[in-house]
C-alpha cells in the first residue's frame, strides 16, 4: 500500500484540458509574494463572498453576480494553491493534504448555507446537497488511505464542474422567474428540484462507487 505521501492523484475532469494548462500558466506568472497559503486564504474569502451574494439576493437579485464572482475567486485560490506549490517544488504533502481538504469542507458549508439562505432553494434541500458532497469527500479520503488513489473526479465531474453548474444555475436564477412545480408531497421550485437532483446524484455515485470498491477489496482478500 502506498503511504499518504505517495498516493496517486486522479483528476480526470471534463474541464481538465483547459484547467491544467491555465493553472500552469498562472503558476509561472505568480509574483514571489503570492504563496500557496495565501491562495488557500483567498479561496476561503471567495466562499464568504458566495455566502454573502446568496444571502443578499433576498434584497436584490443582482447580488447573484456577486456569488458568481465568489465562485471564480474560490476556484482561483483553491485550484491554484497546490499547483503553485508543485510548480515551485515547495510541497508539504501532509500539511497540504490536511489544510486543503479541511478548508474545502468549511468552504462547502459556507456555500450551502448561502444557497439555503437565498430565496431560491429550500434550506433542507440545500443541506441534503451538502450531505451528498461530504459523503463523497469521505469516500475520497478513505480510498486514499485504503489503496493510495486520491480520486478527485468521478465520471468526469469534480469541484470545478460543480462550480460551473452552480454559476449556470445562478444565471438562470437571475433571468428566470421562480416557478414552482406542484408535487404530491410538496410545492418545489425548479431550483429546489435542480439542487435536489444534484444531491441525489451525489448519493447514488457514493453508493455505487463504495459498493464497487468494497467488492474489489473483497476479491483481493485484503
Amino acid at each position: 500500500m502506498k503511504t499518504k505521501n505517495e498516493h496517486e492523484r486522479v483528476n480526470d475532469i471534463l474541464f481538465g484540458p483547459l484547467e491544467r494548462p491555465a493553472l500552469q500558466w498562472l503558476s509561472a506568472r505568480m509574483p514571489a509574494w503570492v504563496t500557496p497559503d495565501k491562495l488557500t486564504g483567498l479561496g476561503i474569502a471567495g466562499s464568504f463572498v458566495i455566502l454573502a451574494g446568496y444571502w443578499l439576493a433576498n434584497v436584490n437579485t443582482l447580488f447573484l453576480w456577486l456569488a458568481n464572482i465568489g465562485f471564480a475567486v474560490n476556484w482561483f485560490g483553491d485550484s491554484l494553491d497546490g499547483t503553485l506549490a508543485r510548480y515551485r517544488h515547495i510541497e508539504r504533502p501532509k500539511y497540504g493534504f490536511f489544510v486543503d481538504h479541511t478548508v474545502d469542507a468549511f468552504s462547502q458549508l459556507l456555500v450551502v448555507l448561502g444557497l439555503g439562505l437565498s430565496p431560491y432553494v429550500r434550506f433542507d434541500i440545500a443541506l441534503l446537497a451538502l450531505v451528498g458532497y461530504l459523503m463523497m469527500s469521505v469516500l475520497v479520503y478513505v480510498r486514499t488511505y485504503v489503496d493510495g488513489v486520491f480520486r478527485i473526479s468521478y465520471g468526469k465531474f469534480g469541484p470545478t464542474e460543480v462550480r460551473v453548474i452552480l454559476i449556470l444555475l445562478n444565471t438562470i436564477f437571475f433571468f428566470v422567474k421562480k416557478s414552482t412545480v406542484d408535487l404530491p408531497f410538496a410545492d418545489l421550485s425548479i431550483y429546489d428540484l435542480a439542487i435536489g437532483f444534484l444531491a441525489v446524484l451525489l448519493l447514488l455515485v457514493f453508493i455505487v462507487s463504495t459498493t464497487r470498491q468494497a467488492m474489489d477489496l473483497a476479491k483481493r482478500n485484503v
